[in-house]
């Protein structure tokens, strides 16, 4: 397939170049408009009772939960003329929109509620209200409000939180992040393709190509928004992967080609041996990364499964970009591939002599052939250092808490975090985003009953107040009648205040206890803690098959790609390695604190649980990058070692070792390059506001240098040296199997050697 591919690129270059300009222009274009289209919320699964619950308050209470809150502040106090003049007039426009239900405000609402909507100091108070439809329309709304309404006149400052505001600026936020890192990584890859290969032909060939991937990424997003909900958070890392991959698959083939060409091939003929070898490689990868990434549609929660639909698309984009488009460009190119090179005119001007981008390169005179047998030397002393070490890197992984994302995923310059922060520390009882609230769906019984259910409710500790439609209850004692609207024809709720935060263990515990107070009918749970806990046990009772499912269709590959029984086993050892050590980095830094101040974010002692498992599938597959092209090559040198013995060919443990440092001799250099060039795009997302975003960018990147350093050119050689020529082993039944099924460049026979030797 490789081989048919390979010769309509070569027959046809100019077509297919052409082609896919044209592609990438209308994917611009239909693609543009993408991050309108998205959604930022997603991380709980809508058959929750959490979700539920919010569901039954929309359409039921009119909407009782408010997603939207306007702090109005003023130093003359809450109860100030223009104070009051500036909350009804806010209270009064929000009551004349048709997508706005449940407007209460400090003054108008009932004296019940009133003192809870006053903050301590007496100088803000609120006015709530919630906005209607799905996510994307409650944020357009909430931007639209924004716009309209916040601002400072006469001395009265007003400004925005809730839900559907915070989502707003998240998915704001993140939109001009993803521009900021895009003109971070293009640029600085372009430096470090340029060092790699000296020549500025060769450089912008793999940049093409990942430009040819964000574009074709945006356009498959805004197609994927047309039939399914999409995460605003797979922006980010789509287009990032998009552009890290088609650079990494580009680097690999572009490299082989230049390689081909110092043996002696012509363009031709080097394009259909690059695309056979190095695509091949390219095509194992891709599937790989494919696989990890589709396990995420076993989770329920729109959040996860955005990456799984875009992510494959975007990897399949890339890795068809890099085998199609780009041998078409190699083949115009020809010998030219090496012009411009820029090390001619500095080594002139140091009176050095210039490199010969045709000379053939010797493996063993190289530094990665000493360092690898240097390793294999020592490699129980270094195989023991550094599993010890990315142990000790991922022991913080071991007290790693989780919680729902708020407001201060944003930073402190964000109105909608600033808001929240005064929520939580002057409003212990209208603070929304606190309360856990609770539904008696249906229920018509006695009065007394839902009192005396609320009374044990507001004994539970850290409860404030609870609010239920027979009565206030504080500490177990009535303090004020209930407020209206409580209860209707379809049931009634009951509101927990609680200054607990409801992601912490506390609120944990909180939860446990209100569950366990006996209520007067079936009661469904809602709120912070509510959504948390569904969130958890939802994503908990899934990952122990997303595992299974990614260890599983990574052996598979990975065995028909060497026919190895042992060798897919050490990568998804080592794998986990690196992955448990860039998750210890992650508690150490996000959860506890560390590094806060440098990366500009807010610690709040746990982590969103759904970017642990996004981040072990992503860096799962992409790591398998490596351990693909790496194989490859020491495959390759493996079945070309060895002496006929008998009509039998017989291999030593010295052709392993042998085998193990040319291999990585002769890919060093790229996997290097092209982990440098995926931790530059990964890394570019440390530049966002967005806390978990920061936390996915630094993690992967953390997770790829350790991979392409530590593991595939330390690590993994010295345990194939240990293993000796058991690396190549499998069961004769596996064997036989691999012999029939599994993937190889070509046969003794093939006649694609007389293709390539007519065009020598």
């Amino acid at each position: 397939m490789l081989i048919r591919i390979a010769q309509i690129s070569t027959r046809f270059p100019r077509a297919i170049l052409l082609a896919a300009a044209a592609l990438a222009i209308l994917c611009g274009v239909f693609g543009a408009t993408a991050a309108s289209h998205l959604k930022s919320a997603g991380f709980t699964s809508p058959d929750a009772e959490s979700s539920k619950v919010a569901q039954l308050l929309a359409d039921n209470f009119d909407g009782a939960a408010p997603n939207y809150v306007l702090l109005v502040s003023s130093d003359s106090g809450a109860d100030a003329p223009a104070t009051k003049a500036v909350g009804l007039r806010l209270a009064d426009t929000l009551r004349a929109r048709p997508d706005v239900k449940g407007v209460q405000s400090y003054w108008t609402a009932p004296p019940a509620i009133a003192s809870a909507l006053r903050s301590t100091s007496g100088k803000e108070a609120l006015v709530m209200a919630y906005l209607t439809g799905d996510d994307t329309a409650a944020q357009r709304a909430a931007g639209e409000l924004t716009e309209q309404l916040t601002g400072t006149t006469d001395g009265v400052t007003v400004r925005q939180s809730g839900v559907a505001s915070v989502f707003h600026d998240v998915n704001k936020q993140i939109t001009h992040d993803l521009a900021v890192a895009e003109g971070v990584a293009i640029p600085v890859s372009l430096i470090v393709l340029v060092l790699v290969f000296g020549s500025l032909i060769a450089a912008a060939l793999p940049l093409a190509v990942g430009i040819f991937a964000i574009l074709t990424t945006l356009a498959i997003l805004r197609l994927f928004t047309l039939v399914t909900d999409v995460s605003i958070y797979a922006l980010n890392m789509t287009t990032a992967m998009g552009l890290a991959l088609a650079v990494d698959y580009s680097l690999f083939i572009v490299s082989r080609y230049r390689e081909e060409l110092t043996n002696g091939l012509a363009p031709i003929p080097a394009t259909i041996r690059a695309v056979q070898t190095a695509g091949r490689t390219v095509l194992y990868s891709a599937l790989t990364v494919a696989l990890s990434l589709s396990v995420l549609v076993i989770f329920d929660i729109y959040f996860l499964r955005s990456f799984a639909y875009a992510g494959v698309a975007v990897v399949a984009a890339a890795a068809a970009a890099a085998i199609v488009i780009l041998p078409a460009a190699l083949v115009l190119l020809g010998d030219r591939v090496n012009a411009l090179d820029i090390r001619i005119p500095l080594r002139r001007l140091f009176g050095r002599p210039a490199p010969d981008p045709m000379a053939r390169q010797v493996p063993e005179e190289s530094w990665w052939y000493r360092t690898v047998g240097w390793v294999t030397r020592h490699s129980i002393p270094v195989a023991v250092l550094l599993v010890a070490l990315f142990l000790a890197l991922g022991s913080p992984f071991l007290s790693v808490k989780f919680g729902y994302p708020d407001d201060r995923v944003l930073p402190t310059s964000a109105a909608s975090r600033q808001v929240g922060d005064v929520l939580r520390a002057e409003f212990p009882a209208a603070n929304s985003g606190n309360n856990t609230t609770i539904v008696l769906d249906g229920y018509h019984g006695d009065p007394g009953q839902v009192g005396t259910y609320a009374t044990v409710l507001s004994r539970v500790d850290g409860v404030s107040a609870v609010l239920s439609s027979a009565g206030v209850y504080l500490k177990g004692s009535r303090v004020a009648a209930g407020p209206p609207g409580l209860t209707n024809g379809t049931g009634e709720y009951l509101t927990v205040a609680t200054r607990t935060d409801p992601f912490s263990p506390a609120g944990e515990a909180q939860l446990l206890e209100l569950k366990a107070v006996p209520p007067p009918a079936p009661a469904l749970f809602g709120g912070a803690a509510a959504i948390n806990a569904d969130a958890l046990d939802s994503l908990e009772s899934k990952l122990p098959l997303a595992i299974a499912l990614i260890a599983l269709a990574t052996f598979v590959v990975l065995f028909l790609f060497t026919g190895s029984l042992l060798l897919p086993l050490k990568a998804i050892v080592l794998n986990t390695l690196s992955l448990a050590a860039a998750f210890g980095a992650m508690v150490w830094i996000f959860q506890d604190g560390h590094l806060s101040n440098l990366l500009g974010f807010t610690p709040v002692g746990y982590m969103t649980p759904t970017m642990p498992i996004l981040m072990f599938c992503l860096a799962f597959g992409m790591s398998m990058d490596y351990e693909v092209f790496l194989l490859s090559r020491i495959r390759e040198e493996w079945l070309a070692s060895g002496r006929v013995v008998d009509g039998v060919v017989v291999r030593t443990a010295e052709d392993n070792v042998h085998a193990l440092a040319v291999g990585v001799a002769r890919t060093g250099k790229i996997y290097t390059a092209a982990a440098l060039l995926m931790a530059i795009v990964m890394g570019a997302m440390v530049t966002s506001k967005v806390s978990f975003i920061q936390l996915m960018g630094l993690g992967l990147t953390l997770t790829v240098l350790a991979d392409a350093t530590l593991i595939r050119t330390m690590l993994a050689p010295a345990l194939m040296k240990l293993m000796g020529t058991a690396n190549w082993w499998a069961p004769k039944p596996l064997a036989q199997l691999h012999a029939r099924i599994g993937l190889r460049e070509h046969s003794d026979s093939d006649p694609q050697d007389r293709v390539l030797a007519d065009h020598r």
